[in-house]
């Protein structure tokens, strides 16, 4: 195979956190600038109302399951499913005024000092049918709900939505976390959990180790927390404008907004240059599944609103909703109000994806050699003595 010159570096790439540069390869997820995210060549949308166990056979194996392929899964699956009361006696000992993150990164911690076997696809599939539970114990735990028993029998995101019951839940969640989940899986190997992720298997620590790094890496404001940063947004403009009929009303509220320094959240993408197909897919469960929601409605309306506002700015590449300018609204209108837990939620997503990645590293890529470890060279800009 041709040995191609892919990107020319310069003095003025540097530090600049990596954007576009190519370091390697991922063959479980694309994201397209124009088509937006795809899975192992079969665009989102195509994939959105499957099953999650459907959807995760796909990123393991690199194609989808037939019926008798996806029992067999699933019976692999569960012989690795183990409920740990440890875990919640753990999760008793954690501060309370700790954020939800802290609490997932540190029972990530606690299941892989026990349960990790050092086979990165057994770890992979101890992760994918685990991490629902470990995060329905941590909504008990940290909120004091009923510490109701799991019945994973009942499939993947419904014994999530079993285990967890928040006041006034809407029985429309599960029908919301099985395209939640779905969406979050994957999303190329670049973005800073899965590089993160990926980075710290190189250097073999296990593969729940290597989760906590990629964990830590989604908790921050510009990457996990998104999410929710984005429904406090939407919050704080209801409680400014409420949902006004008149888009005029909308859009001058959000120019004034940008006028002293703020940002409107949920707008733009590294990548993508249009509408994020996650978000687009979001909007159309949303108006399903809560329709008269008054914080859905008015994030509908900032949809149109600040698109056409932030076309007219000339700096600004990609004018349009990314995934987390809709997830909030939907999260806390099915009775998750928290939004406090909303990383968490992407979080039992992601570690899907990264969990294959880095099965894929570790144990197919070059050969069946595996990657080396990550080692990337800085330049020293230091006084010379």
């Amino acid at each position: 195979m041709e040995d191609k010159i892919l990107f020319e570096i310069k003095e003025s790439h540097l530090d600049t956190g990596l954007r576009g540069f190519p370091v390697g390869t991922c063959g479980t997820s694309k994201v397209d600038p124009t088509k937006g995210l795809s899975y192992r060549g079969y665009f989102i949308k195509e994939l959105a109302r499957k099953r999650p166990i459907e959807v995760i056979y796909l990123l393991l194996n690199g194609e989808l399951p037939d019926e008798e392929q996806f029992k067999q899964f699933h019976e692999e699956l569960l012989t690795h499913y183990v409920d740990d009361p440890g875990l919640v006696k753990h999760l008793d000992s954690l501060p309370k005024n700790s954020h939800p993150m802290n609490w997932f990164i540190s029972a990530l911690n606690y299941y892989g000092m026990i349960h990790n076997t050092k086979d990165w696809r057994k770890d992979a599939l101890k992760v994918i049918i685990n991490i629902p539970t470990l995060v329905a114990r941590i909504y008990q735990v940290y909120y004091g709900w009923e510490r109701i028993n799991p019945k994973p029998e009942l499939g993947y995101m419904e014994n999530f939505v079993h285990m967890i019951s928040p006041p006034n839940k809407n029985p429309k969640l599960i029908d919301l976390m099985n395209v939640f989940d779905i969406l979050h899986y994957d999303h190329g190997g670049g973005n800073l959990s899965t590089f993160v992720g990926k980075a710290v298997s190189s250097g073999h620590a296990d593969m729940f180790e290597s989760l906590i790094g990629a964990m830590c890496g989604l908790a921050g404001p510009l990457h996990g927390k998104a999410n929710q940063e984005c429904f406090r947004f939407i919050q704080e403009c209801y409680d400014a404008i409420g949902t006004p009929d008149d888009e005029q009303v909308i859009i001058d509220y959000l120019e004034k907004l940008l006028a002293s320094g703020k940002v409107i959240f949920g707008f733009g993408h590294a990548v993508l240059r249009v509408e994020d197909t996650r978000a687009t897919i979001l909007y159309e469960l949303g108006k399903e599944i809560s329709a008269t929601d008054p914080y859905f409605n008015l994030a509908l309306k900032i949809r149109t609103a600040g698109t056409k506002l932030l076309s007219q700015k000339e700096k600004i590449s990609n004018p349009y909703p990314n995934v987390d300018a809709v997830t909030g609204t939907l999260l806390n209108a099915m009775g998750l109000t928290d939004s406090n837990f909303y990383t968490v939620l992407f979080g039992m997503s992601r570690c899907i994806g990264i969990a294959c990645q880095i099965y894929h590293d570790r144990v197919t890529a070059r050969n069946g050699k595996g990657n080396p470890i990550v080692r990337p060279k800085y330049i020293y800009t230091g006084p010379v003595r």
